[in-house]
């Protein structure tokens, strides 16, 4: 028998080996991240590519000073830990995650399929990658809902009923998003240092299903709430989560206040159509996630 033919064909057993090859004794951490509330976050509207918010711009400077005194250095010892960065390729994600420092430390062996292996290693050195960004809309992008609804009634019918694999007109639905999150899976599963992923609700939703062990049709209606890390640690048959609110909004934040009567500053951080339940309830919007239903 030649020794150099190949054992293994078919698809089916070529994905096995890959899911083999990328496993690690080591248990290692995932935190989750949506980027800080955008400027359509605030308008209302889904898609685009807009900036921050004064909201969360705030959410930015919180997320670096977790990843500086919590995130990358292990608490026990107080010693710096190799952590990797990823961002999708959309600005918004980018801008939240730009405070993030990158000191130059000696990674002490983290090891690991891409591992630091004891070199010297560039904290959070960001990767931005364009199969984190967020469910492309199609036509419908850069419309709120309630436009979706006026101008495609037959499709917002269509996504309601069928979430998972309603696909926007020249869009894209989830499970074409599960198709790109794919390789991405494999490769965050080969590390042994902790990722923070700074990314969108539609993208995270997914990435959050799959180590949680979510139904997929579940998927798309996880929570994944503004100004919070969720810190995800795998282990053989569970997966351990823990949420951490960086930033509580005040009531001037969320428009409960109207900042001295400028009609400009109503709802402050938050989408104004959600401002008056907001200054009702008077208490953190965030954890019930009031905000646009994003994708």
């Amino acid at each position: 028998m030649d020794e150099c033919q190949p054992l293994i064909h078919g698809f089916l057993l070529g994905r096995v080996v890959q899911f083999l090859s990328n496993m690690h004794a080591t248990v290692s951490t995932i935190y989750l991240s949506r980027h800080g509330q955008s400027e359509y976050n605030f308008q209302g509207k889904i898609g685009g590519d807009s900036g921050l918010s004064s909201m969360g711009e705030r959410y930015s400077e919180r997320l670096a000073e977790y990843c500086a005194t919590d995130l990358c250095v292990n608490r026990a010892t107080g010693a710096a830990v190799p952590c990797r960065l990823w961002t999708s390729s959309l600005q918004r994600t980018i801008l939240t995650a730009r405070h993030i420092p990158h000191p130059k430390i000696q990674a002490g062996g983290a090891g690991g399929a891409g591992g630091a292996g004891g070199q010297a290693w560039m904290q959070m050195s960001p990767r931005v990658l364009r199969n984190l960004d967020e469910i492309f809309a199609g036509v419908c992008d850069g419309m709120t809902y309630e436009e979706i609804e006026a101008n495609y009634p037959e499709e917002f019918t269509l996504r309601r009923e069928n979430k998972l694999g309603y696909r926007y007109p020249r869009g894209e639905s989830y499970l074409d998003v599960i198709s790109r999150l794919d390789p991405l899976i494999h490769e965050l599963e080969s590390y042994s240092e902790p990722v923070l992923i700074v990314g969108h609700q539609g993208v995270l939703r997914l990435i959050y299903a799959y180590f949680m062990g979510m139904d997929r049709a579940d998927s798309p209606n996880a929570s994944i709430p503004l100004n919070t890390v969720i810190k995800l640690t795998p282990r053989t048959h569970v997966c351990d989560e823990e949420r951490v609110v960086l930033y509580n909004p005040t009531q001037a934040d969320i428009g409960a206040v109207d900042g001295g009567g400028n009609p400009d500053h109503a709802g402050g951080g938050v989408s104004p159509s959600a401002a008056s339940a907001i200054a009702a309830r008077r208490k953190n919007p965030f954890a019930d996630n009031i905000e646009p239903p994003s994708y």
